[in-house]
């Protein structure tokens, strides 16, 4: 059974950066693509990124592209989720997404001065 877990979130003023992390296991990691979401309270949840099993293709939602960065170690099972120049509508709870429609526990990402 596929297991992803989040870490990296927290507070940060806008302007600022933060790296989500999600460690795989459960699956072989490098035969899936990946994909980061974002949900907000009372809303849809949203694609940020995803990146294919070996990382030579990676696409980006319209409200991050050319602030974040999506990125995988396949020998470590992780992927992450470089976030740069961060806005407060960027606050949401982000998920990691694997296989078999597996989620993470999800990680709070704060943006706020």
């Amino acid at each position: 059974q596929p297991q992803l877990v989040e870490s990296g979130g927290g507070l940060v003023q806008p302007g600022g950066s933060l790296r989500l992390s999600c460690v795989a296991s459960g699956f072989t990691f490098s035969d899936y693509s990946m994909s980061w979401w974002r949900q907000v309270p009372g809303k849809e949840r949203e694609l940020v990124a995803g990146i294919s099993n070996r990382g030579l293709s990676t696409h980006y939602g319209d409200s991050v592209q050319g602030r974040f960065t999506v990125s995988r170690d396949n020998d470590r099972n992780t992927v992450y989720l470089q976030m740069n120049n961060l806005k407060p509508e960027d606050t949401a709870v982000y998920y990691c997404a694997g296989p078999r429609d597996s989620w993470g526990q999800g990680t709070q990402v704060t943006v706020s001065s």
